[in-house]
């Protein structure tokens, strides 16, 4: 990170930059910053009170002007009670912190990151006419993604990489996608002989089963989505393909 001079050890032929002098005058990020050991730390703190570094093999600092971005999943807090992490990095490091939730607690941004993350992954590997059906988002907004956006990516890269039709289906998906399948809106239709085909489709069951919910809880559409096991992001999406209102009454359920 902060280079050395020519001659400092043995194979040190000339001298070499660090990656906090090439960052000079711009941006320095920094990744999982809580796995640095403590004698890198020591340096960096240095870097971020002072502007210095010492190279390797160096007498002199060298002065640099960058700003540090810093990130980690790992809880600096217990890091520094444990004293593998140094308490003065820490708040001269936390100006201004920024926490971002794991995937899990953002169920309604996954459908975009899907979207995002297909049509680049399709570019790159030349599937530019690969498609995945709106049917198969429910199976990634139900998965609680333990790797967060990186196991995230690398699944719809595997998708686009292994896909041997022109469209997604549910047995391209891995097996933790496919377990992961919605069923809590899979109503029962036994012992209705007398319904229409139209009423027998998976379409009109789902409607039936969502109005229900809606009357069951009186049109709260956030315990509604609970009871569907369900977002109330992916509820209302529902609500616009089916084309249903507080006003729809066709369709309630029997009291």
């Amino acid at each position: 990170m902060f280079g050395h001079v020519k001659g400092a050890f043995t194979g040190a032929v000339a001298n070499k930059q660090g990656r906090a002098e090439l960052a000079d005058g711009g941006t320095l990020f920094l990744d999982e910053i809580g796995e640095m050991p403590p004698e890198m730390q020591v340096r960096l703190l240095r870097l971020v009170q002072d502007g210095e570094i010492q190279k390797i093999g160096a007498s002199s600092m060298t002065h640099v002007d960058v700003r540090i971005i810093a990130a980690t999943h790992r809880n600096l807090g217990e890091l520094i009670k444990g004293g593998t992490f140094r308490e003065d990095l820490y708040y001269r490091l936390a100006v201004v912190p920024i926490e971002l939730p794991p995937l899990r607690k953002r169920v309604e941004d996954i459908p975009e990151f899907v979207q995002y993350f297909f049509e680049q992954s399709k570019e790159k590997h030349h599937r530019q006419d690969l498609r995945l059906p709106p049917s198969l988002i429910d199976c990634f907004t139900h998965y609680h993604w333990p790797g967060n956006v990186r196991q995230l990516v690398n699944c719809i890269v595997r998708l686009v990489v292994l896909a041997t039709g022109p469209e997604i289906t549910l047995r391209d998906l891995p097996e933790f996608l496919q377990s992961s399948a919605p069923t809590a809106v899979e109503p029962s239709v036994s012992g209705d002989s007398g319904s229409s085909p139209e009423d027998r489709t998976l379409d009109a069951a789902e409607r039936k089963v969502i109005l229900e919910a809606l009357e069951k809880f009186k049109w709260n559409q956030t315990r509604a989505a609970r009871y569907l096991g369900v977002t109330r992001k992916i509820l209302r999406g529902r609500l616009t393909k089916y084309g249903i209102k507080k006003s729809t009454l066709s369709w309630a359920a029997p009291r």
